[in-house]
């Protein structure tokens, strides 16, 4: 039997204020409050018969939300997993997520290692198990992001076609060695371009026929598939009700075999070995860039919407200017002499996210100021904010909330935040629509 695996990248970047902790109006989402509450009406509710169907992962921030607001889709998603995990060899459907969707090539060694920390505890306490694999934002990825997975233990992962070093059958694993010579290894998978395409951009979830015909026609020992999974519901009306049509009738009409990548590793484990394309100067590769990662630093020439005669030239300045500020802030927190060891600890922070309640030994409130600093400062890179295509979209005045929040708490500790210094660098940022101003003038009218 040919294998069929769908997956779902199932993610919203964090949208609360960071002062509130709530969502605020977003009037672009109307008639509903927020994007979050659209997207869940769309999509994120009308899948929950496809979660025990497909591979899945959802973002840490967009679960927690969930947690928060939808408790009962929520707890259908966990029950998902539970029920794949019992009918597919003891492997659950749900996979981790890197924490705040950073591009991680671009992060320096110790912000890319705690997002893949907390990534993974974050899975670790709402699935209830060790999570064997993590999705790579965009799937950005180079040989040193590959090589903290298999430092983490990840059994696999998962790639777009173009991101290997020549031609690859997307209907089998291939197999990426650690590039320390230690023999440590990863599976790769990688999807089927032509189908991910057309779910995502060709209405081939028009028909659910159509669609399992498009699998059989692949042909291969292995059919799979990934995509955005709002896809499904939010980006194509109905796609909800195409997809489960078509893996609980028409897929198994045609034999196919629904399982999950690491039920699929179990009988056929990766044996052909795999180098990964790095992208322009060694900083990576992803599945919505043909420059690489140049999409999240610089005019790249990729965008979404916006005029013909806008540019994205504000990217580089905006990544710059948050870069100087997560520096400082390190420095700083480095050299507060709160903590024993200041990166152990923020890296530990997680545990506090995800139980208030759980148990600390400081006493001095300082120290939370300090790991939420480091938490903002964190989400600051949220792929999102570099994604569209002006600098005054909300998904990028959301990580220059978070850079404000970064201020903010300096300010309230004491460490002389270098305002000046970085509005500055955030002024050589200009948005495409001129009534807004550069990056200094969007901070101050919007954020401040």
């Amino acid at each position: 039997m040919t294998a069929l695996i769908i997956h779902g990248h199932f993610y919203q970047p964090p949208r609360e204020n960071p002062w509130t902790g709530e969502v605020d109006a977003e009037p672009s989402a109307a008639p509903f409050h927020d994007w979050n509450e659209r997207i869940h009406a769309e999509c994120y509710a009308p899948n929950i018969v496809n979660y025990p169907l497909i591979s899945f992962n959802f973002g840490p921030t967009l679960l927690s939300w969930l947690e928060s607001h939808h408790r009962d889709t929520y707890e259908k998603i966990l029950a998902a997993d539970r029920e794949s995990a019992a009918a597919r060899g003891g492997h659950g459907n749900a996979i981790a997520q890197a924490y705040g969707h950073a591009i991680l090539p671009l992060c320096n060694e110790r912000d890319r290692l705690t997002q893949v920390l907390w990534g993974l505890a974050d899975f670790r306490y709402r699935f209830g198990r060790e999570a064997e694999a993590l999705w790579l934002p965009e799937t950005a990825a180079n040989d040193e992001v590959l090589a903290l997975l298999i430092e983490q233990g990840m059994r696999y992962v998962i790639l777009a076609p173009n991101q290997a070093k020549g031609v690859v059958d997307t209907s089998k694993p291939y197999l990426f060695r650690h590039p320390d010579g230690s023999n440590r290894s990863i599976a790769v998978f990688f999807y089927n371009g032509p189908l991910a395409r057309a779910i995502a951009f060709e209405r081939a979830l028009a028909s659910s026929r159509g669609l399992v015909e498009k699998f059989v026609s692949a042909g291969g020992e292995l059919v799979n598939v990934a995509t955005d999974g709002e896809t499904y519901g939010h980006h194509f009306k109905f796609g909800d009700l195409c997809l489960t049509h078509a893996l609980k009738v028409e897929a198994k009409s045609a034999g196919f075999w629904i399982t999950n990548y690491a039920q699929y590793l179990d009988q056929h484990p990766a044996e052909t070995e795999v180098d990964i394309d790095n992208g322009p100067d060694g900083e990576g590769s992803s599945w919505s860039c043909v420059h690489g990662v140049g999409r999240w630093s610089r005019d790249c020439g990729c965008h979404t919407g916006g005029e013909p005669d806008w540019n994205q030239a504000w990217r580089e300045p905006l990544r710059k200017a948050l870069i100087f500020l997560r520096d400082d802030a390190a420095a700083k927190f480095e050299q507060s002499g709160l903590l024993r060891d200041p990166w152990a600890a923020r890296n530990d922070y997680i545990k506090v996210i995800l139980d208030p309640k759980h148990p600390r030994e400081e006493s001095d409130p300082r120290v939370l100021d300090l790991l939420e600093m480091q938490r903002s400062a964190l989400l600051m890179f949220t792929s999102c904010g570099w994604f569209f295509s002006d600098l005054a979209g909300i998904e990028t005045i959301q990580v220059l909330r978070y850079a404000a929040r970064v201020i903010d708490l300096m300010n309230k500790l004491g460490l002389d935040p270098p305002r000046k210094e970085f509005l500055a660098l955030l002024s050589e940022a200009k948005s495409n629509r001129p009534e807004k101003g550069n990056g200094a003038e969007i901070f101050l009218r919007y954020i401040e």
